[in-house]
């Protein structure tokens, strides 16, 4: 009897139904330090010296107050972006313009603090240039909320070309206001944010406590806006069904504008705490890149704004660590530092769809299978033909035949 192999995949992928918190916390603890290993891995083919990646990593971001302060700047305007998008995407609105959004707040910040300087009192120019960047930021994020509510159009286009759009406005602006033509624009010595004299606080961290705590409210404040609100509400069911949330009686276009408007309003007061709170300038590449990161920080985070710390945190740590790692080894420029946070977010990223997905091994079965007719002509002999009669009525057929010949006799 010939045997033959049936082929199945080696594996096949399945949604995940059952996993509990405690699995999917583990998978992804799995992952960090697995990341970490292979980060210091690569890092020491460079380096040489395994140990020098975790102490650069270590220092750069905790070795002295300024770094400390530094990251906790870095955090706050990180994560003030991320809160920006977390309302828009649980819309399923893709917002992918904050970079634009947060740059057009800096950049009338930044007119304000140049064109009005000494001319009125700190805290009305504070005021003024406030009060600008998060309408600006609002403006931004109006116009593609528009078109999509009204004539809906791709949102993602959209944003992503209005990024470019409020770069060139930079640009503009610099080469318009600076007439010596180096394209820089300098330290803008009015409408700064006031420092909190606090005993024994350093000057970097006067300079940077009240951004950090306006951050640390408007965290709050979200996360009760998003879980609590009648408008956090309405967002949800706009994101997970459009057709619901009109069965409902929720107006969507008018949901869609007003979350954009609130996304455009936090990315302007973002620009404005980067401007008149820590960089005191504007140039085009300011935001540098956060409002792209701040994309991974709330995805990652999954929306929430509390499990936004934790994201945002893990992106600064590495940026900044991988930069002293660079200084500390003279490798790669820069680039090296992106380069190991690049490597890292690969492995958190991937973890979720181990979480989300089952990967189930198939071995190969054997299968015995008869053969064709030509090539076994017994087969079939044993078993009984669909026409053939059984005994009981062979028997009885018989016995009708003798009485039969009986009485032709």
């Amino acid at each position: 009897m010939r045997k033959e192999f049936k082929h199945e995949p080696l594996f096949h992928i399945s949604k995940r139904m059952d996993i509990s918190t405690a699995q999917k916390w583990i998978i992804r603890l799995s992952a960090g330090i697995l990341a970490v290993l292979v980060c210091s891995l690569i890092a020491t083919i460079f380096t040489h010296n395994f140990g020098g990646f975790f102490k650069s990593m270590g220092s750069g971001t905790f070795g002295t107050a300024i770094r400390r302060w530094n990251l906790l700047e870095k955090l706050a305007i990180l994560l003030c972006i991320a809160l920006a998008l977390t309302p828009a995407f649980k819309m399923r609105f893709w917002n992918i313009g904050a970079e634009g959004q947060t740059l057009i707040g800096c950049l009338v910040s930044a007119i304000c603090m140049f064109y009005i300087r000494g001319s009125i009192a700190n805290p009305l120019l504070l005021l003024i240039s406030f009060v600008g960047s998060v309408g600006a930021g609002m403006l931004w994020g109006f116009i593609p909320a528009f078109f999509k509510a009204k004539w809906n159009t791709n949102e993602t286009l959209f944003t992503l070309m209005m990024n470019y759009v409020a770069m060139y406005l930079v640009t503009f602006f610099i080469s318009f206001a600076v007439r010596s033509g180096s394209g820089v624009l300098g330290y803008q010595p009015f409408g700064h944010l006031p420092l909190l004299q606090i005993p024994g606080l350093a000057p970097t961290g006067q300079k940077f406590l009240l951004t950090v705590i306006l951050v640390a409210v408007l965290v709050v404040l979200m996360y009760v806006y998003l879980r609590f609100s009648k408008h956090g509400y309405e967002i949800s069911v706009v994101g997970e069904s459009v057709n619901t949330a009109r069965y409902i009686g929720i107006n969507v276009r008018k949901v869609i504008i007003r979350t954009m408007l609130l996304s455009g309003a936090i990315c302007g007061f973002a620009g404005w705490l980067l401007v008149t709170g820590a960089r005191f300038t504007v140039n085009k590449d300011l935001v540098g890149g956060d409002g792209f990161t701040a994309i991974l920080v709330a995805w990652l985070a999954h929306f929430n704004p509390l499990g936004m710390l934790l994201t945002a945190f893990l992106v600064v740590f590495l940026k900044q660590g991988a930069s002293q790692l660079v200084t500390d080894f003279k490798i790669g420029k820069d680039y090296f530092g992106d380069v190991i946070t690049g490597i890292f977010f690969f492995f958190i990223i991937g973890c979720e769809f181990f979480i989300n997905y089952r990967i189930n091994f198939k071995k190969r079965t054997v299968k015995a299978a008869a053969s064709s007719d030509t090539e076994n002509p017994s087969e079939g002999a044993d078993e009984p033909s669909a026409e053939a009669p059984t005994l009981p009525e062979a028997e009885a057929a018989s016995e009708e035949a003798v009485a039969a010949n009986r009485e032709v006799e």
